[in-house]
């Protein structure tokens, strides 16, 4: 697992800055962008706006809290910290990189809603995959733990499609933010597997 994750992360984030100056990509970018918001619905555009509500910063904090105080309680202390480097190192990167590409956003008459800073990559496709890859990970000795790597998928794919019908993010946003998680939550799991194995020899 560890290292398909990695293997994906590393192409997508590649595809998708290609994205950002092949000029048939960059048109395919706009077209999907377009095509979604003539393929709008009152139900989804509710079901998306909820999405972006619930996919943001404040809400992904309230969850990482109330995880913390579970791992609290059965003294999981590695998995607390493990976590808050995973969230710490995707929301510094997907910040810096929004600073130093500075990509405008579509334009704002496909926007649903109000957004914040630059375009890419996407920072609510970033705390979704993170949120998933996190939850893959620390679930692996789980007797559930396929039924959470498909709920995670599930939740990072609809959270970054939403992000693209809402027309303030384009596809290669998205693609990028599912990469930049894929990526570093992956390489942390590595570091921290090794820290575990090396404390119980």
């Amino acid at each position: 697992m560890p290292y398909l994750l990695l293997g994906v992360g590393f192409f997508l984030f590649i595809f998708s800055v290609l994205m950002l100056f092949i000029p048939s990509l960059q048109q395919f970018d706009l077209s999907m962008v377009e095509w979604m918001s003539q393929h709008r619905t009152a139900h989804l555009n509710t079901i998306s706006i909820t999405l972006s509500a619930i996919g943001g910063m404040p809400f992904v904090l309230f969850l990482t809290a109330i995880w913390y105080l579970h791992q609290v309680w059965y003294k999981k202390y590695t998995n607390i910290i493990f976590t808050s480097l995973g969230l710490i190192g995707s929301i510094a990167t997907v910040w810096l990189l929004k600073y130093i590409i500075s990509r405008p956003r579509p334009p704002e008459m496909y926007h649903l809603v109000q957004s914040y800073g630059a375009s890419f990559p996407s920072a609510h496709s970033v705390y979704a995959a993170t949120l998933g890859c996190l939850a893959i990970y620390l679930s692996l000795k789980h007797p559930k733990h396929q039924l959470i790597c498909l709920c995670a998928f599930i939740w990072l794919f609809v959270m970054g499609i939403s992000r693209i019908y809402l027309g303030v993010h384009f596809p290669s946003d998205v693609l990028a933010g599912w990469s930049i998680s894929f990526i570093w939550i992956t390489l942390l799991y590595m570091l921290y597997a090794k820290f575990s194995r090396a404390k119980t020899n």
